[in-house]
């Protein structure tokens, strides 16, 4: 790999993880920080759709809006983690619980591994990544008991969500570029429909137009990622892009000054590095 190579594969994991950085930020209810990102997102579809001008079959408008609607189900979960158990804790166990899920879906759904040394080294990646996300999880003082189960319910609902968004795709054997328009389309009309069930949703705030930052950082990160693929190979890519929980976390823990005991903030690091490690062995098993 050449050194602008590991430049490109770096963009997703940079654009990620600032991306949480960002919209914590900047602030608002959860609408607003979720509604930023959609309109982004629809805004690079559209751009994408014109240069690309990709055939938009049935069954890409189909295996896109499943997709996006579990990105929607995933990033609006997670969104309102944050406000349970803040960032540091929530991008672990969230990053950590999709690779488990995705790397799962992959051997049993997709038939990824299919040699003896990929399961090995998945499984043992999967233990590495529970653990990480069992040391993430712990707490010195367990005041906060409610808003932590609450946090972890959640959770565990956006991975899932999340695992559909990246699942989908492969199963309707879809490019990336093709995919972007109409999976864009259908995140923002469902970022639309899932919002409005919230009391004041606000959805076209001032604080909403501003999180559109946030939605350019997740764009970066979107289309790096493909990018990154095309150049780098999945294995790579995907490895790579994982790397967002460092940033991401340590930015909960010394940007947005969020409390935690020194020994949480052991524990954090510690769970973070295994997830990191466990995400590593994953891409090397594609």
């Amino acid at each position: 790999m050449s050194v602008m190579d590991i430049l490109i594969a770096l963009v997703p994991a940079l654009g990620l993880g600032f991306q949480v950085i960002c919209m914590q930020l900047i602030g608002g209810k959860y609408t607003n920080k979720v509604m930023g990102m959609a309109i982004v997102t629809l805004l690079v579809g559209i751009g994408v759709y014109f240069v690309k001008q990709p055939v938009l079959t049935p069954v890409l408008w189909l295996g896109a809006a499943l997709s996006g609607i579990g990105f929607c189900i995933g990033i609006i979960l997670q969104v309102k983690s944050f406000s349970l158990v803040g960032v540091s804790m929530t991008m672990p166990i969230s990053v950590g619980e999709q690779l488990v899920g995705t790397a799962l879906v992959g051997a049993l759904c997709f038939h990824e591994w299919t040699t003896v040394n990929q399961w090995l080294l998945g499984i043992g990646a999967l233990i590495l990544i529970v653990i990480g996300i069992a040391m993430t999880a712990y707490q010195e003082h367990r005041d906060q008991g409610s808003n932590v189960k609450k946090g972890m319910l959640y959770l565990l609902v956006s991975s899932l969500g999340f695992v559909a968004y990246a699942s989908f795709p492969t199963a309707f054997h879809l490019g990336g570029w093709d995919m972007v328009f109409p999976q864009a389309v259908a995140i923002f009309v469902a970022m639309i429909i899932l919002c409005s069930f919230e009391k004041q949703p606000q959805l076209f705030a001032t604080k909403t137009w501003q999180n559109m930052a946030t939605g350019v950082c997740f764009a970066i990160a979107n289309l790096g990622i493909i990018f990154s693929n095309e150049i780098n190979g999945v294995a790579v890519g995907y490895t790579i892009s994982q790397l967002n929980v460092i940033i991401s976390t340590l930015g909960g823990l010394w940007i947005l000054h969020e409390s935690k005991t020194p020994k949480e903030v052991k524990m954090i690091i510690a769970g973070v590095i295994l997830v990191v490690a466990g995400g590593i062995m994953i891409g090397v098993t594609k």
